[in-house]
């Protein structure tokens, strides 16, 4: 990614609605769909800045990755330990079956070779162990976002049921978030193309817009798992290692 969205990552990721509402919504998604059992051991993939540390100590023992050198720095900070630096798809140097369950949110999308990341994201589970995933879903979303977040694609439901199932995860669970914000989003992205604008929509809105979208999308969290959302600005992704 740009050296920029890593800033504004490190400024916003407390405070920012998106990140406060999706880890609310990841939480949730967790609790429901993998119910890990105390200590498990929990891998984040693309860590940045480690904002969701916290909240994935809730359910068992943390590892980061990062291959940022700043961002990394900013992670070792709040988890207290080294973050590790191997990249996707190889994840070199990461033991083999060690995981309960590893959480790549928007990092797939960052890689070429996808299917050869998911490969070696199962290999680091344990037997039963849980892969969830987040991606930016409609290609035909495509705006200057993706560019300065270096995406490679965006997804359908199609393409991710189909990359998971070619890879040796079992799929258990996938569908559409942040669907309530999502005609929103579709007329913010559509004028950032009209007007030709040639960087990231990560900005901090005022404190009651903020607020209120940040209680708009995390109310997704009562349902997600549990009913298919209508289509949304994400998709997410629950896989088991066999």
């Amino acid at each position: 990614m740009e050296r920029i969205v890593y800033q504004q990552m490190a400024e916003l990721d407390d405070r920012h609605w998106w990140y406060r509402a999706r880890r609310r919504v990841i939480a949730e998604l967790i609790r429901r769909e993998v119910r890990p059992q105390p200590g498990a051991r929990i891998l984040e993939l693309g860590c940045g800045t480690g904002h969701n540390f916290e909240m994935l100590g809730n359910f068992g023992e943390v590892d980061g990755l990062e291959l940022d050198d700043e961002a990394r720095a900013l992670s070792e900070k709040r988890l207290g330990w080294t973050v590790m630096a191997a990249p996707l798809p190889e994840l070199a140097g990461v033991a083999d079956r060690q995981y309960d369950l590893i959480g790549a949110f928007d990092v797939i999308e960052h890689i070429e070779d996808d299917a050869a990341a998911l490969n070696s994201i199962a290999a680091k589970l344990k037997p039963g162990g849980k892969f969830v995933m987040t991606v930016p879903a409609h290609q035909w979303m495509w705006s200057p976002h993706d560019v300065i977040n270096h995406h490679k694609r965006r997804y359908s439901t199609r393409s991710l049921r189909k990359l998971i199932e070619a890879s040796p995860l079992q799929l258990n669970k996938i569908g559409y978030f942040n669907s309530f914000l999502f005609p929103l989003a579709v007329a913010a992205r559509s004028a950032s193309k009209l007007g030709g604008a040639q960087d990231s929509d990560m900005r901090l809105p005022p404190a009651p817009l903020n607020k209120m979208m940040e209680m708009v999308f995390g109310a997704e969290r009562y349902l997600v798992g549990r009913v298919p959302l209508p289509p949304g600005l994400s998709l997410f992704a629950v896989a088991s290692a066999i």
